[in-house]
């Protein structure tokens, strides 16, 4: 539909979230260097779009965590991910059944022939 023809309403929206598509391109463009991240998380944090105000302020309280992400070759993704799938395990099974299948459902399986 052409712009002239849409409601004031969805034309701010329209304009505000090609405004944060082009923030949200630059901050994955700065986030593999420090120095320029927190540029943008500064001038994010006085921005127009709410979303991204706030992103930039949770990035802002916890930056050197953000930093330590950015800069060090660690992750803890894999012992999340085993966690998160034990605690789906259980959610799954929790009320339903007895310790026994959920001990079964998290412990390695044995190869048998």
């Amino acid at each position: 539909m052409p712009r002239g023809r849409l409601a004031d309403r969805r034309v701010s929206k329209i304009d505000a979230v090609k405004q944060g598509s082009e923030a949200f391109t630059e901050m994955r463009r700065l986030a593999m260097r420090s120095a320029p991240l927190e540029e943008w998380i500064d001038a994010e944090i006085d921005s127009e779009l709410i979303s991204f105000m706030r992103f930039a302020r949770e990035l802002r309280r916890d930056i050197v965590a953000v930093n330590n992400a950015i800069e060090m070759p660690w992750s803890n993704g894999q012992p999340e991910g085993q966690t998160n799938r034990l605690k789906a395990l259980k959610l799954a099974v929790y009320g339903k059944a007895g310790p026994e299948l959920l001990r079964a459902r998290m412990l390695p399986r044995r190869h048998t022939k």
